[in-house]
């Protein structure tokens, strides 16, 4: 664990092998995990840049990243943050959301984030700036809401 390598990469700069772990890793936590059938592999992937913690050949930590009109006009967006069930409460969620907004800031034209966020994780996202901009709404049956950064 003492070696993380970060990599972001937009998604033609994927090896296979890269984006079966990332698709792998979004079906064990999010579809398996949660008990959440839902299509993970949605038209989004290709449009994004992909945020990942290896350690070693493993995939811990993934984001994927949004400039803004991609999911939202006036925002850039990120989503499908994970972190590996045993690499949790090590402080790989705060590392990836801290890296997620560095690289937004310096590379997208636009300091706006808006994410769609599992309402038990508001105040994890609030301690990182972000502010709640909707009421809650079921998304794939798990209770959800919206949050921004400006």
């Amino acid at each position: 664990m003492n070696n993380i390598r970060i990599e972001i990469k937009p998604f033609k700069e994927l090896l296979l092998e890269e984006l079966y772990e990332v698709l792998a890793l979004r079906n064990k936590v999010f579809i398996v995990e949660q008990n959440c059938v839902y299509e993970d592999i949605d038209s989004s992937d290709d449009k994004a840049d992909h945020l990942m913690f290896w350690d070693g050949a493993k995939l811990v930590a993934y984001a994927r990243l949004f400039n803004y009109g991609v999911k939202y006009d006036n925002a850039a967006c990120i989503g499908r943050v994970i972190v590996e069930k045993e690499y949790r409460k090590f402080g790989f969620g705060n590392q990836l959301i801290k890296q997620a907004l560095r690289y937004i800031n310096e590379n997208y034209a636009t300091h706006s984030i808006e994410i769609g966020a599992q309402e038990h994780l508001s105040e994890f996202y609030k301690s990182h700036g972000f502010r709640v901009t909707s009421e809650s709404y079921l998304e794939d049956g798990i209770p959800h809401i919206q949050m921004r950064i400006d």
